[in-house]
C-alpha cells in the first residue's frame, strides 16, 4: 500500500505537537506508576514491621513473603528478600520524619523519585539532611540514577553554596540566596585529564571539550555562550574566559579561570569584565545584574574576603579540584578517543 507522505511545514508542526503529547502522557504514566509502587512499598513495610512486633515473627518472615509473592506475581520485580530488606530500611529511615516532610515538601515528596534512586541515597549518604537534599535535587533537576550517584560521590551536598561571595551585600535578597546556592566550593573537575604543568588555557580548553560535564558540575540553569568572548572598550579588545547565561537567575555569568593560587588583583579584572557586560550585553528591562565567578586552584579565605570588600559588583570565589593529572612525558604518547574507538571497531569485526 502506497502512502503519500505529507511534507508541509504545517503538517510537521502538527505531528510534533502530537508526538509531544504522547511523550508527556508516557512520562505522566511512568510517574504515576512509580508513585503508586513506592506507596505500595511503604505500606508493605509498615504492615510487615507491625506484624513482626505483634506476632513475634523474626527476619525469616521475609523469606516466606518473598517466596509467596514471587510465586503469585512472577512477572513483578521487587519482591526479592534483598529488596524487601531495603524496603524495610527505607521505611524505618523515614517514617518518623515523614509528617515534617509532607508539611515542608508535599505529600508525594518521598514518592517522587524512582526506587533505584532511593536505594542509592540510602546506601551512599550519611545524614538525613543530606538524604533530603539529594531527593529534592533529583526532583528539581530530573537526575538519572547515574547522575545522582555522580553528584553524591563528588560531595555536592558539602560543596554547594560554599564559595566566598559578596552576593548578600550586592544582590537583592531572593536573587542573592539563589545565586549563592548556584556556587560550589570546590568545583569538581575530575572529568578532566591535564598535564602536571597545566595553565589557564589548557584548563579552559579541557572544560570546553567537556562542556556537557562542565555544565553538569556548574548546576542547573547555566547556558553556555562562549569562550574567550571578545569585548571592546576604547578601541581595545579584551577576552572573557567563559561566558554563560543563567536562565533561573536571569543574568549573565562571567567565569574566570586561574590555574594557581588566588591573587587580589584577579578581582579587579573580573570586576572590569562584569561592568562591561552590564553595559553592552545586559537588557535592563529583562536581565538582573551580571555575576562573576573566579575559579582558582587554591585560595586563602581571609585574603579573598579583604579583596571583595568595597567591590560593588557581585562576585564569588571558589576552588577547583582535580584527581587526574597526566605527566607531561605521557601527554603525546596516549591514544586519542578516536583512535581507541577505531581499535574497538576493528576488534569487533
Amino acid at each position: 500500500m502506497h502512502i503519500e507522505k505529507i511534507e508541509t511545514k504545517e503538517y510537521n508542526e502538527f505531528l510534533r505537537e502530537i508526538k509531544d503529547q504522547i511523550v508527556n502522557a508516557q512520562i505522566k504514566t511512568a510517574l504515576t506508576v512509580n508513585r503508586e509502587l513506592l506507596k505500595l512499598y511503604w505500606n508493605l513495610s509498615k504492615q510487615i514491621i507491625e506484624k513482626q512486633e505483634k506476632a513475634s515473627w523474626g527476619e525469616g518472615i521475609l523469606d516466606s513473603i518473598s517466596h509467596d509473592l514471587q510465586k503469585e506475581f512472577p512477572h513483578m520485580k521487587g519482591f526479592s528478600v534483598r529488596n524487601l530488606q531495603y524496603i524495610k530500611k527505607w521505611y524505618k529511615y523515614w517514617f518518623q520524619i515523614a509528617p515534617q516532610l509532607v508539611a515542608q515538601f508535599g505529600e508525594d515528596f518521598l514518592f517522587s523519585i524512582p526506587w533505584g534512586h532511593h536505594r542509592e541515597i540510602l546506601s551512599k549518604t550519611k545524614k538525613m539532611e543530606e538524604a533530603i537534599f539529594y531527593i529534592a535535587k533529583t526532583i528539581e533537576n530530573s537526575w538519572s540514577r547515574n547522575v545522582l550517584v555522580l553528584q553524591i560521590e563528588s560531595g555536592l551536598y558539602l560543596r554547594q553554596g560554599g564559595a566566598i561571595t559578596n552576593f548578600k551585600e550586592k544582590l537583592p535578597m531572593i536573587h542573592s540566596d539563589l545565586a549563592r546556592e548556584t556556587l560550589k566550593d570546590p568545583y569538581c573537575f575530575d572529568f578532566l585529564t591535564l598535564t602536571e604543568e597545566y595553565n589557564e588555557r589548557e584548563l579552559e580548553d579541557k572544560l570546553v571539550e567537556n562542556i556537557t560535564k562542565f555544565l553538569l558540575e556548574l548546576g542547573q540553569g547555566f547556558s553556555y555562550i562562549g569562550r574567550q568572548y571578545k569585548i571592546e572598550v576604547s578601541d581595545k579588545e579584551f577576552y572573557i574566559d567563559l561566558l554563560f547565561y543563567h536562565v533561573k537567575l536571569h543574568c549573565y555569568v562571567v567565569i574566570e579561570l586561574k590555574a594557581g593560587e588566588f591573587k587580589p588583583e584577579y578581582i579587579g579584572k573580573l570586576n572590569f569584565y562584569i561592568s562591561v557586560v552590564d553595559d553592552i550585553l545586559v537588557d535592563k528591562k529583562i536581565d538582573k545584574p551580571t555575576i562573576g565567578i573566579l575559579i582558582c586552584k587554591s585560595k586563602d579565605n581571609t585574603i579573598v574576603e579583604y579583596s571583595l570588600r568595597n567591590i560593588e559588583k557581585p562576585i564569588g570565589v571558589s576552588e577547583f579540584k582535580l584527581s587526574e593529572i597526566l605527566p607531561e612525558e605521557y601527554k603525546n604518547s596516549l591514544p586519542s578517543i578516536q583512535e581507541i574507538e577505531a581499535e574497538l571497531d576493528l576488534e569487533e569485526k
